[in-house]
C-alpha cells in the first residue's frame, strides 16, 4: 500500500479550529483510499513553529526537521491552503522556501530527497485564484524535485466576495469529486510506476 500525507496551509493555527482546506483533503483521502493509498496524517503546519530560512534546519526550536521527515517518509503529498489575495497562502509559501534546501541536497546522482515522490494539491476559496495558485505550488514543488501529474489539482472557489465556504455546503459537488477521482487515481499510478522504477538521475 502506497502511503500520503497532506499539508494543510491554513492561517487558522488552532487544529480544532475547522478548516475548509480540511474538508477538501478528506475528500483527496477518501478518493485515494479507493486505490490503496493510506492517508497516514494531515498536519496543520501553522500550529508548528517553522522557522524562515531556505535550509532544512534553523536551529534550536524549529519544527521543521520533524516535519520534513514525515513529509519525505510518504509516497504522495497533499499540499493543500487557501486562497488569499488570489494567490497561496504565506504558510503555503513557508513550506516551499523551506524545501529549497532539496536543491543542495542531492544523492550521488544528482537526485534531490524529494526524487520519486508525488504531489498534488487541495485548494480552497471564496475569490478567484485557484489556477494561479495551483500553478505556483506545481511550479516550485517540481524546481525542488517532486513528481506532478496530470489532473493534480483537486479545487473549489466560492463567489467572488462570497461568505460561504467549502465546509459550509451542504454536498460536495459532484465535480469536485470526479476530480477527486482524477486526482488521486493519476498519482497514485505514477507513485508506483516511480517506486518500481526510480528516476535514474545523473551518470
Amino acid at each position: 500500500m502506497l502511503s500520503a500525507i497532506a499539508l494543510n496551509c491554513t492561517l487558522k493555527a488552532d487544529a480544532s479550529t475547522p478548516s475548509s482546506t480540511d474538508a477538501m483533503i478528506a475528500v483527496l483521502a477518501d478518493a485515494f483510499a479507493r486505490h490503496d493509498v493510506a492517508l497516514s496524517e494531515t498536519i496543520r503546519v501553522a500550529a508548528h513553529d517553522i522557522r524562515p530560512g531556505v535550509t532544512s534546519d534553523e536551529g534550536d526550536g524549529d519544527a521543521w526537521p520533524a516535519l520534513r521527515t514525515k513529509i519525505l517518509a510518504a509516497d504522495i503529498l497533499i499540499f493543500g491552503g487557501p486562497i488569499w489575495m488570489g494567490q497561496v497562502s504565506s504558510v503555503a509559501k513557508r513550506v516551499m522556501e523551506r524545501m529549497d534546501a532539496f536543491l543542495s541536497e542531492t544523492d550521488d546522482r544528482g537526485r534531490m530527497p524529494s526524487s520519486g515522490k508525488v504531489a498534488v494539491a487541495a485548494i480552497v476559496g471564496n475569490e478567484d485564484g485557484a489556477h494561479f495558485s495551483a500553478a505556483q505550488l506545481f511550479q516550485a514543488l517540481n524546481d525542488v524535485g517532486w513528481t506532478i501529474p496530470a489532473v493534480a489539482a483537486c479545487y473549489w472557489v466560492g463567489e467572488a466576495m462570497g461568505s460561504t465556504d467549502f465546509q459550509d455546503l451542504d454536498e460536495t459537488p459532484d465535480k469536485v469529486r470526479a476530480t477527486a477521482a482524477m486526482v488521486a487515481g493519476n498519482a497514485a499510478h505514477l507513485a508506483r510506476t516511480l517506486k518500481a522504477n526510480p528516476y535514474p538521475g545523473s551518470a
